[in-house]
């Protein structure tokens, strides 16, 4: 539950810029699209439906329908609990408006599960400076939760967060752009997952170990620096080279590097990215304890742990209305498929089903994400 509330105040926050350079609004254009994430036991799939139209010439709104149906078996609820399955509604409206060479965005996004609510605010503000070869974005989002218990309806903890950011983009050469981009993100409130709990040694329990809730810090604070660069080849395609570093209060240090290439070809566009990601783990995070209540907070999520990932992805793009050969109201389309197979070595976690203690597996996730959308601008 917390990596998706994560990731629901950062799909508001990155939603925001709409493109890589400001003083343009969005085309009019609407996506139908749906996704499937398989691995680790977890099955989360559903459709989502954006729909963007401008307004004037200053003036362009969003909107977008957002659903994921959840059956999970992960190894963490198989060793603590019961599968589940649920279902999360998100649902989101943007605006953009533009002013000479100012680009000002706001938009609202909300999202409701069975035992999770969240509600994000964000703006932003775009501005094109010398001769339009450098945008500089300043951008803030504002997100609150309410965290429950399926099991207890008398549950209910709050969490805020707050996330800053700037950006630098900036046309070096006819064929290569850059953007440096800085983010800072606040919580504060309840930040662990309900459900979730830690073991520690137990000489009294046959498996030499017993569980105990989670217990994490009401604080975290992260900062992000990221540069990122592409590169347009004579031949139309496009190489795309990104580095971020990441370092938060809990002690976690990250080092993210991607490359991905674009080559075109008729009416098709193919595209495929290595990332490669790798962190150290938080300083609450142990695998086992060594009694009960050992530290003043305790956590066993393995997203905390020292970790390394791969992510391969593959992508094809089919345009099958070209511009000014369009049909009826529609002036172009695209049908799009892409392919993600994630690989994490999880170097302090281990797999409790795959022996006894002491001589448990380390745990390995693999997973593969499908996406297919098509795509009209109108």
């Amino acid at each position: 539950m917390n990596l998706r509330r994560s990731i629901v105040f950062i799909t508001c926050f990155l939603a925001l810029p709409g493109s890589v350079l400001g003083g343009v609004l969005p085309e009019d254009r609407g996506d139908a699209l749906y996704h499937r994430y398989e691995g680790g036991g977890v099955t989360i799939d559903g459709p989502s439906v954006l729909v963007r139209k401008k307004a004037g010439k200053s003036l362009s709104f969003v909107g977008n329908y957002y659903l994921d149906m959840v059956s999970s078996a992960s190894i963490d609820v198989i060793t603590t609990a019961s599968p589940y399955t649920e279902e999360r509604t998100q649902w989101s409206l943007g605006m953009d408006y533009l002013r000479g060479n100012t680009t000002m965005r706001l938009n609202y996004i909300s999202s409701v599960e069975s035992d999770f609510d969240a509600s994000t605010y964000a703006f932003s503000v775009s501005e094109d400076m010398f001769g339009d070869l450098t945008t500089l974005t300043l951008s803030y989002a504002f997100g609150e939760d309410i965290v429950g218990r399926s099991d207890d309806p008398t549950f209910r903890r709050d969490n805020t967060r707050q996330h800053y950011g700037v950006g630098v983009t900036q046309i070096l050469t006819r064929n290569l752009i850059a953007t440096l981009n800085f983010e800072t993100v606040t919580d504060e409130g309840f930040l662990n997952n309900p459900y979730r709990s830690v073991r520690y040694v137990d000489s009294g329990s046959a498996l030499g170990y017993s569980f105990e809730p989670e217990l994490y810090p009401e604080t975290r604070t992260s900062n992000a620096v990221g540069l990122r660069a592409r590169y347009f080849l004579p031949y139309r395609a496009a190489l795309e080279a990104e580095y971020r570093f990441y370092t938060d209060t809990w002690e976690i240090e990250g080092h993210t590097a991607s490359m991905t290439y674009v080559h075109p070809w008729g009416p098709f566009t193919f595209e495929g990215k290595f990332r490669y990601h790798d962190q150290t783990g938080a300083a609450f995070f142990r695998d086992i304890f060594s009694r009960s209540e050992a530290t003043n907070f305790r956590g066993r999520d393995k997203e905390l742990s020292p970790l390394t990932s791969y992510t391969f992805r593959g992508k094809v793009s089919y345009e099958f209305l070209e511009p000014n050969k369009g049909w009826g109201i529609f002036k172009r389309g695209t049908l799009n498929f892409s392919l993600d197979h994630l690989f994490v070595e999880y170097h302090e976690f281990s797999d409790i089903t795959s022996g006894s203690l002491g001589d448990e597996a380390l745990y390995e996730l693999k997973a593969n994400v499908y996406q297919v959308f098509v795509s009209f601008w109108y």
